[in-house]
């Protein structure tokens, strides 16, 4: 019972040695919140872990991330998966070409954002979510490829 005790510890140790920190969290939702204001692109795509992704998803990703640049960010954090979400991961989504996609990249988070947009007609409020993975010891925003 002991052995089985310490190889299980040697197991989960290491898997806790990757999540993400509370800071390391906090600049990445910084560095989102920045980018979007500031309307720079290039550092929203740098958020975009695309290793193994599918084309036309990552250029749908892309304009997705700056389809409502102007906007002002009026909440963004970094929450949990609900049972829902992992769900949703597991069951994967259809493609543009109909075929299932999943995420490049396992999900450990959910980045929730809400925006606002005013101008001479008015006033609009979105908001968005979107599922955070970590590789490489960083958080990153994970493009669907093909599911395997």
């Amino acid at each position: 019972m002991r052995a089985l005790i310490i190889a299980l510890s040697f197991a989960v140790v290491p898997a806790l040695a990757l999540a993400a920190s509370p800071a390391e969290e906090k600049q990445f939702v910084d560095t989102y919140k920045k980018a979007y204001e500031a309307k720079d692109a290039k550092t929203l795509n740098g958020l975009l872990y695309t290793k193994g992704s599918d084309p036309q998803a990552l250029e749908f990703y892309k304009m997705m991330m700056t389809s409502d640049f102007g906007g002002k960010v009026t909440s963004i954090q970094l929450v949990d998966l609900s049972a829902e979400d992992k769900k949703k991961i597991a069951d994967g989504m259809k493609g543009p070409d109909g075929k299932m996609m999943k995420p490049v990249l396992t999900p450990v988070k959910k980045l929730v954002i809400k925006t606002e947009t005013k101008d001479k007609n008015g006033s609009s409020t979105s908001s968005s979510e979107t599922f955070v993975g970590e590789a490489d010891g960083k958080l990153w925003i994970p493009v669907p490829g093909p599911a395997k």
